[in-house]
C-alpha cells in the first residue's frame, strides 16, 4: 500500500510557505519521516548507519556543509546533534528569511541549554502523533469536526459509522501506527505496540538523556499509567501500583524522573484540568488525567488481547477515550488547539474539552455504549447551564458558552438531541 495521506499534510505545507523551517515533533513510529519525505527535495538522516559517525562528526566541525542540498531539506533525527538547530536558524537568516528552507524531525525533546536561540520566527513546531481512525481509513470520514465548529447546526442526523464494536476494540489494541498498514496477519499488527513498548523501555528511556534507567522499571511505571488511563490518579497511587507487583520499588524522585523521560518521547502525555470560574475552587478536581499517545500502549502494557478486550468492556472504556483524545488531535493540528478534561467533587465532568486556538471550544464526553449516552449528555448540558448562571452574575467576566456539546459512541448513529447536544460515532469523524 502506498502513502497514507495524514492531517499533517496540508498543515507542513502551509507551515513551509510562511517560515524558513518546521520542526516536525511527535513519538518514533508515528510517521513523520515519511511525510517530510513527501515534500522534501534532499535529505540527510542522522540515524544511518552507515553514515552515522561521519555526519556527527561534520556536525561537530562544520554544521553548515550538512545543509546544503535542495530545499525544501529534511534533517532526520536533528536532535542527535543539537548544534544543526542554531546551524538551521542562522542559515534562514543568512538566506534572507527565504521559506521553505528545511524541515527538521524529532522523536524526543531535546535538551535546552545545548540550544542557544528559540528559533522563533524562523523555526515553527508541528506535532505528529500516531494515526487517527480517518487517517488508517476505518472512519468513513462523513462528519468533518472542521465543519461541525463552523457551523455547529450541521444537520448529521441519520448519518452511520461502518465500524463494529469489535472492529473499534482491534483498531484500539492495533494502535495508529503506520507500521501496521502493510502487515497483512491481523495478529502480526498486534506485534508493533508491543514492540514499541519494549523499545521504550529497554532502550529509548535511557537514550533520551543519556541517563541509565532500569528497563524493568520503566515497564512497571508504564504499566501503572496503563491501569490507571482516563483517570486522575494521583502520584502516590501510581507509585504504590508499581511497587505493587513486588519486582521493583520505586521511590517519588525516582517515579518523576522516568515519566519526565517518557514525556520527553511523546508517550505520556497528560491533560491538564480546566477550572472555569462557575464552582468554588475548592470544588474543581485540578488534577491531570492519564493519557497515552496512543491507546494501543495500554493495551500493550497490560498484555491485553482484543479478544479479552470483548469480555472486559468496562476496561476498554477508559481505552475508547484515549482513542477519541488522539483522533480529536490529529483532527485539529492546524487550529492550535489543547484537550483538557473538568471533573468536579459533585461528580459533574466532561471527558474532553477541545479548545481551538481562537477560543472556541467543545464539551465532550466518551461513551462506548449507547447506556451511557444520556448520561453524558446529562453532564454537559449541566455544565452549559452552569457557565450561563456564571455569566449572570454581576461583576463577572462572562465565560464563553461551549460552541459545541458531543457525546462520542462507539455505536452506529449519529444525531442531534432536542438539548442541542451531538452523539456522533467516533468512526464517523474526519479533521
Amino acid at each position: 500500500m502506498g502513502y497514507l495521506k495524514r492531517t499533517a499534510d496540508a498543515v507542513l505545507e502551509q507551515h513551509l510557505e510562511a517560515f524558513g523551517a518546521v520542526l516536525i515533533e511527535g513519538p518514533k513510529w508515528c510517521g513523520k519521516t515519511t511525510t517530510a519525505e513527501q515534500v522534501a527535495k534532499s535529505v540527510i538522516k542522522l540515524q544511518d548507519t552507515d553514515m552515522r559517525d561521519e555526519y556527527l562528526a561534520t556536525a561537530a566541525a562544520k554544521p553548515s556543509l550538512l545543509l546544503k542540498g535542495d530545499t525544501p531539506r529534511l534533517i532526520d533525527e536533528w536532535q542527535d546533534a543539537p548544534v544543526l538547530w542554531d546551524a538551521v536558524r542562522t542559515t534562514v537568516d543568512d538566506r534572507g528569511g527565504m521559506p521553505g528552507q528545511f524541515i527538521l524531525t524529532g522523536s524526543n525533546t531535546v535538551d535546552k541549554t545545548k540550544i542557544h536561540h528559540s528559533g522563533t520566527g524562523r523555526i515553527s513546531k508541528l506535532a505528529m502523533l500516531p494515526m487517527s481512525l480517518w487517517e488508517s481509513g476505518e472512519s468513513n470520514g462523513k462528519i468533518s469536526l472542521t465543519e461541525l465548529f463552523n457551523n455547529p447546526c450541521l444537520d448529521i442526523d441519520g448519518i452511520t459509522s461502518d465500524l463494529t464494536v469489535e472492529e473499534l476494540i482491534f483498531c484500539g489494541c492495533r494502535g495508529g501506527w503506520p507500521a501496521t498498514v502493510n502487515i497483512k496477519s491481523d495478529k502480526a499488527k498486534l506485534l508493533v505496540a508491543r514492540n514499541y513498548v519494549k523499545t521504550i523501555c529497554s532502550e529509548d528511556i535511557s537514550r533520551v538523556d543519556g541517563v541509565k534507567r532500569d528497563e524493568l522499571l520503566a515497564r512497571m511505571i508504564i504499566r501503572a499509567y496503563a491501569r490507571n488511563i482516563s483517570t486522575l490518579a494521583k502520584k502516590t497511587t501510581l507509585i504504590k501500583d508499581v511497587a505493587a507487583s513486588g519486582e521493583v520499588s520505586c521511590s517519588e524522585p525516582t517515579f518523576d524522573d522516568y515519566v519526565e523521560a517518557l514525556r520527553k518521547l511523546f508517550v505520556v502525555c497528560d491533560l491538564d484540568a480546566w477550572c472555569p470560574a462557575i464552582r468554588s475552587k475548592t470544588a474543581i478536581r485540578t488534577g491531570p488525567k492519564r493519557a497515552f499517545v496512543d491507546p494501543s500502549i495500554a493495551v500493550a502494557a497490560l498484555g491485553l488481547t482484543p479478544e479479552a478486550m470483548l469480555n472486559q468492556l468496562k476496561t476498554f472504556g477508559f481505552l475508547f477515550e484515549q482513542m477519541c483524545i488522539r483522533d480529536f488531535k490529529a483532527y485539529t493540528l492546524d487550529f492550535e488547539s489543547h484537550i483538557s478534561h473538568y471533573r468536579d467533587r459533585y461528580g459533574l465532568e466532561s471527558d474532553l474539552v477541545l479548545h481551538l486556538g481562537d477560543g472556541r471550544y467543545a464539551l465532550i464526553e466518551c461513551k462506548l455504549g449507547s447506556r451511557e449516552i444520556e448520561d453524558g449528555a446529562t453532564h454537559l448540558v449541566e455544565l452549559k447551564r452552569l457557565i450561563r448562571e456564571y455569566n449572570k452574575q454581576e461583576k463577572q467576566v462572562p465565560l464563553r458558552e461551549p460552541d459545541l456539546m458531543i457525546v462520542v459512541t462507539g455505536g452506529k448513529m449519529a444525531y442531534t438531541r432536542p438539548d442541542g447536544v451531538k452523539i456522533i460515532p467516533l468512526g464517523c469523524f474526519k479533521d
